[in-house]
């Protein structure tokens, strides 16, 4: 080859393959901004920040996706809950909490099987309206936990952070709508 020929195809390979790499970095910041930028629009952002940059899925995602994330901290939440609730409900519960953890353990199990399940067929389908609706569901469940002892909840912690990260993914929800 040419030692002209060699510079000439030098040149175009460099030409093609800078803009090339400038577009790829220029996507990976995008995508870091994404959930900055998503998260700026939720009523929790810190904790927004914090499930979806500790998930490597996030790196990839749409705001579906992050969506998708933040319905599986849902699930996630619900199942703590209702682990809590069964080794409370195994001990000796105060009088007058049995009930109210009965009814706490109902609430979780919809979250799990009607809300959580709404949320991700929801999304898969593209259908967003019902994915906010499970969300806002999901929050709505937590605070009726809450509200059902009658004094101190042994679920205080539980219920605030089902509560806070279903209304963070109810957020991210509506922004696809």
């Amino acid at each position: 080859m040419k030692p002209l020929s060699f510079m000439f195809y030098t040149v175009v390979i460099a030409t093609i393959s800078v803009p090339a790499a400038t577009n790829c970095r220029v996507i990976l910041l995008n995508k870091g901004n994404l959930i900055e930028e998503t998260c700026k629009q939720t009523p929790h952002h810190n904790l927004c920040i914090q499930y979806l940059s500790s998930d490597p899925r996030s790196a990839d995602a749409d705001i579906a996706g992050l969506a998708l994330i933040m319905v599986n901290v849902i699930k996630t939440k619900a199942n703590n809950a209702l682990d809590k609730i069964h080794q409370l409900l195994q001990g000796s519960p105060e009088p007058g909490q049995k009930e109210a953890l009965i009814s706490c353990a109902d609430r979780y199990k919809a979250i799990l099987e009607a809300d959580v399940a709404q949320a991700i067929a929801a999304l898969q389908k593209g259908d967003p309206k019902f994915a906010e609706d499970g969300a806002n569901d999901a929050a709505i469940e937590a605070t009726s936990c809450e509200s059902s002892f009658s004094g101190k909840s042994p679920l205080t912690n539980e219920n605030n952070a089902m509560h806070d990260v279903a209304a963070t993914t109810g957020a991210i929800v509506r922004q696809l709508l």
